[in-house]
């Protein structure tokens, strides 16, 4: 398996561009929140249903293996992470009046145009999406973000 900083030499070869990169901070984690959304739209029976059990958490979990091959601080972060973006969702579905529909509908709006976003920046870019080539960059994506608020704050990963 590659090493984190690995996959970020390999995934930062096609975000070198400026604007692609503000593209990618401000979607990959409209994406990650829509997915969660999308996710957590999926019903459940009423009785299993919670804020911690439901399609969303167990993708979640399955993250967070891959994160803690890669690393424990990445480990560490994307489950403060996940927890927050499960929380947004929970507090959506609320707002929404419990309406796993309108969850969905909100969360395919943001997931559709996050991904319109990540596509221009690509095109400003003149480089492909990564994950095209290996679809294990869908989850590098954000980690890739994730080392640059460690470095600022110099926190190892």
């Amino acid at each position: 398996m590659k090493t984190a900083n690995e996959w970020f030499e390999a995934y930062g070869a096609s975000h070198q561009n400026k604007t692609n990169k503000f593209i990618h901070w401000v979607c990959i984690p409209l994406i990650m929140f829509s997915l969660f959304g999308l996710l957590m739209a999926i019903p459940m029976p009423a009785d299993l249903f919670s804020f911690y059990f439901n399609a969303a958490s167990l993708v979640l979990v399955a993250a967070l293996v891959f994160y803690f091959r890669l690393s424990l601080s990445l480990f560490l972060g994307f489950l403060f992470i996940g927890w927050l973006m499960l929380l947004g969702n929970y507090f959506l579905f609320m707002k929404l009046g419990m309406n796993n529909g309108m969850l969905a509908i909100v969360s395919i709006a943001i997931f559709v145009l996050a991904w319109v976003g990540q596509f221009i920046g690509h095109k400003i870019e003149g480089a492909k999406p990564s994950f095209f080539e290996d679809l294990q960059f869908l989850l590098i994506g954000p980690a890739w973000l994730l080392h640059f608020i460690y470095k600022k704050i110099g926190l190892k990963f």
